[in-house]
């Protein structure tokens, strides 16, 4: 009788332990998930101001017609990538951060169109967002960090093993935007 009573327990005490490490994992999921839709909103904010500050700076800009269609073509690239994963998303996202800053800087040489309300209010909306972005990459890859790490890690791995656990890729920025800038003085 005493055998009985210690197996009940044993098995009590390993379903728990089951049901435990079954359910962080589920959280972490879940946790990356959330990070990851955090990323998107961030991401429609962004794509529903660039076409006003588009039309915003259209007229000023006559000559500058290409930067104009590079914001325009990377604003398309990055909605496009949205389904492709983090990877493809990252590096589309990174294209158009580059075209939106080709675009501030060819601002820079028209006085008129750095003076307008219009235009500076919306490239406070558009640094103020890039900022949420950068936070919600952060948080996201943290997030992924986190839930790869309990994925395979042991005991955690055997049960994300049985229910098809996967890891997550990370929202990763390409080599050329982690080079240090070089700085000419001459």
């Amino acid at each position: 009788m005493d055998v009985v009573i210690v197996i009940i327990v044993v098995l009590i005490v390993l379903g728990v332990v089951f049901a435990v490490l079954y359910n962080r994992l589920v959280g972490r999921r879940n946790r990356v998930d959330n990070a990851w839709s955090q990323i998107d909103v961030q991401l429609k904010r962004r794509y529903d101001l660039i076409p006003n500050l588009v039309e915003a700076v259209k007229d000023y800009m006559a000559y500058e017609q290409e930067t104009l269609a590079k914001v325009t073509a990377a604003r398309a690239a990055a909605i496009d990538a949205g389904a492709a994963g983090p990877r493809a998303q990252a590096q589309a996202e990174n294209a158009l951060s580059g075209a939106l800053k080709s675009l501030f800087a060819v601002a820079e040489n028209y006085p008129d169109l750095k003076a307008n309300q219009n235009v500076m209010s919306l490239q406070e909306e558009l640094t103020a967002t890039e900022n949420k972005i950068a936070f919600a990459r952060q948080f996201y890859n943290d997030s992924v960090l986190t839930y790869n790490n309990t994925i395979q890690m042991f005991p955690t791995n055997v049960i994300a093993g049985m229910f098809n656990f996967t890891t997550r890729q990370f929202f990763d920025a390409p080599e050329e935007e982690t080079a240090a800038p070089r700085v000419d003085l001459r």
